[in-house]
């Protein structure tokens, strides 16, 4: 043993030099929903945690490593589709105050036929408050590996450099990669004017690195840098995984080939897998560095899963969740949150100062929009004056208790087209509204009003059977929007269509 240590202190002599501030990692997946795991999160009908039917099909080894060493969380919720739910956590806001309310199209303005003509297609810029650009003038060194997607093509927000991250590596106004293979160079294809190609790769190509691969061995090296300059990291890996093109990753389709399941799922599968071995590869690189200790990593999706399971709206690839990525339903914006140190130190003061619960489920409702007050919690520093946060610190939740101060709230507003079309969906505790703008008939909005104690699967509307409720939810959520002076559907005049309390509702 002691000859080990004295190994490790010669290979990396600057042991120990980041104490002075803790590194920290948002593990960021695209596309990554809360059953997409081998790690299960729900309760059965005794209140048991057992695996369910999806965990036992995903193979993720290291994530059960991470929810042992931390804490995960049942009921975390991210906006259901990409953009706005990334500017949330780089700001601390939702998005129906900063206006990124659908998810930005490189190349025109994707409104929709109805949607608000203002809303933020421009995404974030160089002026923007953003977590890299606090921590940067906190001495931290801020990396970006993977996907961007805070801006539309030749916008500020289309290089992460410009919004606080000293280094950038994969990010551009891209959403998703052409192809995660290196024989088609991650999508930089001759003739294709650079559509979905992912930059700053060019030494992978033809090499048979797959793009998860790739940018993973570019974040520990970026962490060895970092450990080399005696710099503390916030190191933000992003990864385009695990949205479509579903390219197989050959180094796992061994493991689904006796499946049922079909060949898109199959391939999906794959790249969960190789979202795993980057999750493991990143903290077998923290302990080999020496600083596992003092390295808080967070682990999410960015909205719900587009597993290739089922129907868009049924029950299905989040099961028992309806719905996925793009839907108001919970399998829309329900997505695996785990938080943990890298490694556990009974004697690292910011483990003492901020503790996390080992081996717990938390199962309050939060949200991505609340990661970046809790980081500032952590730092002790404030954020700007005239920036407006949403969010709450996790600092409770984390350490396994329930927050007394938290109303446990999640405001979804979605004034455009997709999946799901022209909504609001609101929670609070257990009981969620969804409120459909009807552009057509701005006077006829459909209403839906689930218990989702008693119906996860949001299978019975009592918008009818529980009118006193539905009306507080609906005054609540009203009041919540305009806090947040949000911009809403637009009739086929062009007028603001506002949510009301519909008079069938009212009592005389």
């Amino acid at each position: 043993m002691k000859n080990e240590l004295l190994t490790l202190l010669i290979l990396f002599p600057f042991y120990g030099f980041s104490l002075e501030k803790p590194n920290i990692i948002i593990f960021l997946v695209d596309d990554m929903g809360i059953t997409d795991m081998s790690v299960p999160v729900f309760a059965n009908a005794n209140q048991e945690i057992v695996p369910r039917e999806l965990n036992k099909f995903y193979r993720t080894p290291n994530l059960e490593f991470l929810a042992k060493k931390g804490i995960r969380f049942s009921q975390f919720h991210a906006h259901s589709v990409c953009s706005p739910s990334r500017i949330s956590l780089l700001t601390g806001q939702n998005s129906a105050r900063h206006k990124t309310t659908t998810w930005i199209k490189p190349t025109m303005k994707n409104t929709g036929q109805y949607g608000p003509k203002r809303w933020n297609w421009m995404g974030l810029g160089k002026n923007s408050v953003t977590l890299p650009r606090i921590l940067q003038s906190a001495g931290y060194r801020t990396i970006h590996i993977g996907k961007g997607h805070f801006g539309p093509q030749n916008s500020e927000g289309s290089d992460p450099k410009n919004l606080g991250f000293t280094i950038n590596i994969g990010g551009s106004c891209w959403g998703h990669p052409r192809s995660y293979l290196s024989k088609k160079h991650y999508g930089n294809l001759k003739n294709k004017e650079g559509l979905f190609a992912v930059p700053h790769l060019d030494k992978y190509y033809d090499t048979g690195t797959f793009l998860t691969e790739a940018l993973t061995t570019e974040a520990c090296n970026q962490i060895e840098i970092s450990l080399a300059e005696e710099k503390p990291f916030f190191l933000y890996l992003s990864h385009y995984a695990v949205h479509g093109p579903f390219n197989i990753d050959d180094r796992f389709i061994n493991n689904y080939n006796q499946s049922n399941k079909s060949e898109k799922a199959k391939a999906f599968a794959t790249l969960i897998e190789g979202i795993d071995k980057s999750l493991g590869d990143i903290i077998n690189t923290l302990v080999k560095c020496g600083i596992a200790d003092n390295t808080l990593i967070f682990f999410l999706g960015d909205n719900g899963t587009d597993a290739p399971l089922g129907k868009t709206h049924s029950i299905a690839c989040a099961s028992p969740l309806r719905g996925k990525k793009g839907t108001h339903y919970e399998g829309g914006t329900r997505v695996p949150f785990f938080a943990s140190w890298a490694s556990i130190s009974q004697s690292n003061p910011w483990q003492k100062e901020f503790p996390i619960a080992e081996n717990k489920i938390q199962d309050q409702v939060s949200t991505i929009i609340d990661i970046y007050p809790t980081i500032l919690d952590l730092l002790a520093i404030d954020s700007p004056k005239n920036h407006i946060i949403d969010g709450n610190s996790l600092r409770f939740k984390l350490n396994g208790v329930a927050d007394s101060s938290d109303q446990q709230t999640f405001l979804m507003h979605f004034p455009h087209e997709h999946r799901s079309s022209y909504f609001t969906s609101f929670r609070k505790e257990n009981w969620k509204l969804i409120y459909h703008y009807n552009p057509e008939e701005p006077d006829n909005p459909d209403l839906e009003l689930f218990d989702l104690e008693k119906d996860p699967s949001e299978s019975h509307n009592q918008a009818f059977t529980e009118p006193s409720q539905l009306v507080s939810m609906i005054k609540t959520m009203i009041e919540q929007l305009e806090k947040k002076v949000a911009l809403y559907p637009e009739d086929v005049q062009g007028n603001p269509i506002k949510p009301f309390i519909p008079k069938t509702y009212l009592k005389d």
